[in-house]
């Protein structure tokens, strides 16, 4: 017990707070699959009765169950909030959150005050995941729960593309906030509703998006909308779609909030064994139904809840609002002077009424002028209004999937569009060995070749499948401007590679990657050893009318700790950040360590520094990095805050400096640990052929053709 004690307070920091935690790059190991290694699930779910499926899910949603019974006697509403707040936690910032993994299983979202109750959804579709198996993932069903829902209570729904492959146990990748208390706001420098902190969405702890109430819980439409505007934006929604994704939500379903709120029983992490994974148990009345609470507001948006109609809308326009409040306490606006046969129905009397009520964000529909005039315009055509809350309801849940080439499915939609990034296909017939003998002759540096491979390559992160070699759009706005990717000497390394790529009919892209092989085979030759770096052509090259770059400007890097760059101002240690970019690209801690030893000593570095290049041959593939990193003839001393020299101990000689990113590797116990292992005298050709292997990684992470 005390030594398990003793690891678990190392790994959580507490004794070493400031110890790096290679946690997150190891934290979908296969171990944690019972899959097994030898699973793929892309090829199993081109075996499902989509079909069958669909029909299972369209029946569910008027199967009401006694333990939890539907509004009105239809699930949608349930189902549709269920997927909304799956995929809703993306942000385009760095990609993660969404819901592709079905991270809603596990904490902390199956326990955010804003899934409260979601965990009965999930229970709801257990028989249907239990009847199709591994040929549907619990990411693909739950967000097909909520599109099935609208199909099925009238809306002509834009496809739906399978192939989101789960997760097993919680991510540890994902930045919540720095808040320690649910439902509160430290996120924000001063006053301004601009100044959310980098990459956070959502404008308090535990919440999707914004407070129904109103900002900081005081109802006030014109700041609410300041807030939807910013969420929905670092969701990558503009305003035309925020519009169309808040009506067309809450044209179905309803809030809850009978009763007080303060009685529910622990979320389902907290709770007891008894419960099975449920909770939020509510021992009021029937604890359901109409006694249910999740919000805390309480009622129906429109009048006919279970049907996909412009009713949100049209009472919206119709009449004034007031506030007032819920059952459970919370402020909600509700119509003055409402007919009766606009009201809806109680969710189990039909013989009842009840008045609809809208939130803070829904007010802010009609009070913020730019909303309103999108507001109006779907008012007066409701089939664009449906058009355009198909397409946003599509892109909210399909984003973070990444390119088409990665839809699976009879449902998905013809066409590519322009937030999918599409890059035309390449071409596969042009002679690779006289293009890299050109490339060769080029007079162009090793670094030179593998600089700019390395920066056309390095913008992809695994959390939305984004950026990558494939495209070539490190030569378009706004890569080709970007200070990370040096556009002076890129402009020119890029000039003589387009000029082989046009003579030879290669993509450009191709072309980039190429030379980066090249740059890594002469390296490697030059220390003894011929190998050859792996290649598939295909690369396309994008063009600029097929590029949002104003969605790419958040893939610019402000930091790389392969290259030992650090733009200044910036305060996080170097190898946290290092540890966050190396994640995104899907690399282990092992690989991570023997690329940047061999990119130091192939001269990459950002501005040609000179800082952790531990080597009297420059652009020769060695081990010389850990091999000097792990000498104790060296001593280290810190020059000034995040560099150091390394001096001679008998000499007092000044040999080498280096940065925190390169002293980590000798530092940090498991980072240490890798590097002695490449820095042993019969590890230099496993070191040049670990290398090759992390590289080939990072230039094929975006080639979802060749998986």
């Amino acid at each position: 017990m005390h030594g398990g004690n003793t690891t678990v307070g190392a790994l959580s920091g507490g004794w070493w707070p400031d110890a790096l935690n290679l946690g997150i790059l190891h934290q979908h190991d296969i171990k944690t699959n019972p899959l097994g290694p030898g699973f793929d699930y892309r090829e199993a779910v081109k075996g499902l009765d989509v079909e069958a499926l669909k029909a299972d899910l369209h029946a569910l949603m008027t199967d009401s169950q006694p333990w939890w019974p539907a509004d009105w006697g239809h699930y949608g509403g349930l189902m549709i909030r269920m997927a909304w707040h799956s995929a809703g936690t993306y942000r385009v910032s760095d990609g993660r959150g969404g819901g592709g993994r079905g991270n809603q299983r596990f904490a902390p979202l199956n326990s955010w005050p804003d899934n409260v109750n979601l965990d009965k959804a999930r229970r709801l579709l257990w028989p249907i995941k239990k009847k199709h198996g591994n040929r549907l993932s619990w990411a693909d069903l739950i967000l097909l729960a909520g599109t099935i829902a609208y199909e099925s209570m009238g809306l002509k729904t834009a496809g739906f593309a399978f192939g989101r492959e789960d997760i097993w146990h919680p991510e540890q990748d994902v930045y919540w906030g720095p808040e320690r208390e649910w439902l509160t706001a430290g996120r924000y420098e001063g006053e301004a509703r601009d100044s959310l902190e980098d990459p956070l969405a959502a404008v308090e702890m535990g919440l999707i998006y914004v407070n129904p109430e109103g900002v900081g819980g005081e109802p006030d439409p014109l700041r609410t909308a300041q807030d939807v505007r910013e969420t929905f934006a670092r969701m990558s929604m503009n305003d035309e779609e925020t519009v169309a994704l808040i009506a067309g939500g809450h044209t179905v379903g309803k809030a809850h909030g009978n009763g007080d709120a303060a009685l529910l029983r622990p979320a389902p992490e907290a709770a007891d064994l008894a419960e099975q994974g449920l909770g939020w148990r509510n021992p009021q009345g029937s604890g359901a139904g109409r006694d249910t609470i999740t919000s805390g507001i309480e009622g129906a948006w429109t009048t006919h809840p279970t049907r996909w109609d412009n009713g949100y809308f049209y009472l919206l326009f119709s009449y004034e609002w007031e506030l007032k409040q819920s059952p459970a306490g919370a402020w909600q606006w509700e119509p003055v002077g409402i007919k009766e046969e606009d009201k809806p129905v109680d969710v189990e009397d039909p013989s009842i009424r009840r008045a609809p009520i809208m939130t803070d964000a829904d007010m802010a529909m009609i009070k913020d002028p730019a909303y309103r005039k999108i507001s109006e315009r779907f008012y007066r055509d409701p089939e664009h209004f449906a058009e355009v809350f198909a397409q946003a309801w599509f892109k909210l849940t399909h984003r973070d999937m990444g390119p088409r080439s990665r839809y699976l499915g009879p449902d998905v939609p013809d066409g590519d569009l322009l937030w999918q990034d599409p890059v035309p296909a390449g071409s596969t017939s042009y002679d690779v060995e006289a293009v890299k003998a050109q490339i060769a002759g080029s007079g162009l540096t090793i670094s030179d070749l593998v600089t700019t491979a390395w920066d056309s390559a390095r913008t992809f992160r695994g959390s939305d499948m984004r950026g990558g070699a494939n495209g070539a759009r490190i030569r378009l706005a706004p890569q080709k401007d970007w200070e990370g990717n040096e556009p002076a000497r890129l402009a020119r390394v890029l000039g003589v590679l387009q000029g082989v790529a046009t003579g030879s009919g290669a993509s450009l892209a191709d072309v980039i990657v190429l030379a980066g092989g090249v740059g890594i085979e002469q390296a490697a030759r030059a220390a003894g050893f011929d190998v050859v770096v792996p290649f598939s052509p295909g690369r396309g090259d994008a063009t600029d009318e097929r590029t949002d770059a104003a969605s790419f400007e958040v893939l610019e890097p402000i930091h790389d700790g392969y290259r030992n760059w650090l733009a200044e101002g910036l305060t996080t240690n170097a190898e946290q950040l290092m540890l966050d970019r190396t994640q995104l690209m899907g690399l282990t801690a092992p690989e991570m360590t023997v690329l940047v030893g061999g990119m130091r000593v192939l001269g990459t570095n950002h501005g040609g520094t000179s800082h952790g290049v531990f080597t009297d041959r420059p652009g020769v593939l060695t081990n010389d990095f850990f091999v000097n990193l792990t000498d104790m003839r060296y001593a280290w001393a810190p020059i000034r805050e995040g560099l150091y020299e390394l001096r001679d101990r008998e000499t007092g000689e000044v040999r080498w400096t280096a940065t925190r990113v390169d002293l980590v590797f000798g530092s940090n116990a498991i980072l240490r640990g890798y590097a002695e292992h490449y820095a042993q005298d019969d590890n230099q050709q496993r070191f040049v052929e670990d290398f090759v292997a992390a590289w080939t990684k990072v230039m094929d992470a975006d080639r979802f053709d060749l998986a």
